[in-house]
């Protein structure tokens, strides 16, 4: 995929932030569903990193649950979505090494702000990341 831009659900992007702002030292991770390509449910995921304030690494049994249930309900993986608690809304050098899914967005939310918490889209593949306008509708 190489769209310029995503567009996404008010209520979907709200969950997202709240789930970013009720763990605001640790980062939180997940997925992102699409049902006929268009973003549909969130599947939060434990963070089992060894420093979860640093650093997210999802729960293996919680990965592959998620994915399951989105293939028996009939949706795809949209996104992989994950917060960074004290940095911008942009992908880490661990980021860029540890993405493994290359047609999923990948969301990164930011509490390193003053007031409005920044999300931001991205592709990661080969070590890239290009960004993908977010549309909020």
């Amino acid at each position: 995929m190489s769209e310029k831009t995503a567009t996404l659900p008010r209520p979907l992007v709200n969950r997202l932030l709240a789930q970013a702002q009720h763990s605001p030292e640790s980062e939180v991770c997940g997925l992102v569903s699409s049902h006929h390509g268009r973003p549909s449910k969130v599947y939060p995921v434990d963070n089992v990193a060894s420093r979860p304030g640093k650093l997210f690494q999802m729960d293996p049994k919680g990965l592959v649950d998620a994915l399951r249930t989105m293939r028996e309900r009939g949706e795809e993986l949209f996104a992989i979505y994950h917060s960074h608690p004290h940095s911008p809304a942009v992908p880490s050098s661990t980021d860029l090494e540890q993405a493994e899914y290359p047609d999923a967005l990948y969301l990164i939310i930011s509490l390193n702000t003053k007031g409005v918490l920044e999300m931001r889209g991205y592709r990661l593949q080969d070590g890239e990341a290009r960004e993908v306008a977010l549309e909020i509708l």
